[in-house]
């Protein structure tokens, strides 16, 4: 069936029967105070709907707080979302709001609401209840007018099952829930946003795009998209700063995806099963590092013909069937990590990202490895 795209007037983009009806839902759920989780995998765009519902909802003009709970230390969230007392521990120098004093009458954005600890669910659910909460260090007790809406890319009722999270507050969040599909199983909606990332990137930094070929147009339509829409999007920003001036082919395209496409069929990723969260992301990891080897061997090809590089890397040349050396998965672990926080210049949200694992997994792994010294 052919269906005309889409823009929802607060940023919900595309053409996708599943696209439509979260556009629909937002409009019918947005004037109401009623709690909403946002489910799905990680870069699928949780974060643009969470802005959307509170733009359409009557509390627009008051503010939108977003806290990744994952990237808050477990010791330090209860402070960040109901605040502080002075002196109420060692670096409490002064008394400190918290984001729900913060977004009074406005909205509270939790994502990553599945890496909250469960001593901060307890807290979190009374102030869902009746709006009353108790900065650290206080007795007295302050209510709030805030909305709720939560995210998460783990399944919370595997979660609630592994006593990981609370079953009260996982019924009281998911009043509504909004269930976003990966990109892999929407692609009519990605003609739609390659048009609008264009558009967006190429106004913003005065760029004249000359387009893609037709075989470009369907690598692109064809390749399974892991990050979803997170990773279409840096991959078009990529090319439009890289292959400025061209008319973008397929080989052009193929540089910029971490592998190739699978043509035809859908891609059956590795799923982890009876595996630690830890586990499952040192694997995923070690696949992405496996990954950039084309990239290394290309920049030491570059680097080797203007006479600077001597020494070929021994986990490379290990690859490539020359020289003996081998490194161990902590070793590549740790060079991924330092390659990641390099490019980003030291910002470990955008790291994790990149990496695909949690802030607080990336501040355990840079302790680990002795890297914040």
């Amino acid at each position: 069936m052919n269906r005309e795209a889409f823009q929802h007037e607060h940023g919900i983009i595309g053409k996708s029967v599943e696209m439509r009806e979260i556009a629909d839902i937002i409009q019918q759920v947005a004037p109401t105070d009623i709690t909403v989780l946002i489910t799905g995998e990680s870069g699928v765009g949780k974060e643009v709907v969470a802005r959307a519902l509170h733009a359409a909802s009557t509390r627009a003009k008051k503010p939108l707080v977003t806290v990744n709970c994952g990237a808050i230390p477990e010791g330090l969230i209860e402070s960040e979302l109901f605040g502080h007392e002075k002196g109420s521990f060692t670096s409490a120098v002064e008394t400190r709001k918290g984001y729900f004093e913060i977004a009074d009458g406005g909205t509270v954005f939790l994502d990553e609401i599945g890496e909250m600890p469960l001593s901060t669910q307890v807290k979190l659910l009374r102030v869902l209840e009746n709006g009353e909460y108790m900065r650290v260090g206080s007795s007295s007790p302050r209510t709030s007018d805030a909305r709720v809406i939560a995210a998460t890319n783990k399944t919370l009722e595997q979660e609630v099952q592994q006593k990981r999270f609370r079953p009260d507050l996982y019924f009281r969040l998911r009043s509504v829930n909004i269930v976003i599909p990966p990109l892999r199983n929407r692609r009519e909606d990605i003609p739609v946003l390659i048009e609008q990332f264009i558009k967006e990137f190429s106004q913003k930094n005065n760029i004249e795009f000359q387009g893609f070929m037709n075989d470009a147009t369907q690598v692109l339509m064809n390749y399974h998209w892991p990050g979803n829409v997170r990773e279409l999007r840096n991959v078009i920003e990529s090319i439009l700063v890289l292959e400025k001036g061209k008319r973008v082919t397929e080989d052009n395209v193929q540089k910029y995806l971490q592998s190739a496409p699978v043509y035809g069929v859908e891609r059956n990723l590795p799923v982890a099963l009876n595996k630690s969260v830890e586990q499952a992301e040192r694997e995923l990891i070690y696949r992405a590092l496996v990954d950039l080897k084309s990239d290394i061997i290309e920049l030491k090809q570059i680097l080797a013909h203007g006479g600077v590089v001597q020494v070929e890397d021994s986990a490379v040349a290990e690859r490539n069937g020359g020289g003996n050396g081998t490194l161990s998965l902590d070793d590549m672990e740790r060079r991924l990590i330092m390659k990641a926080l390099d490019k980003h210049h030291g910002n470990r949200r955008l790291a994790a990202q990149d990496l695909n694992i949690s802030e607080r997994t990336l501040y355990r792994k840079i302790k680990e490895f002795g890297l914040d010294e």
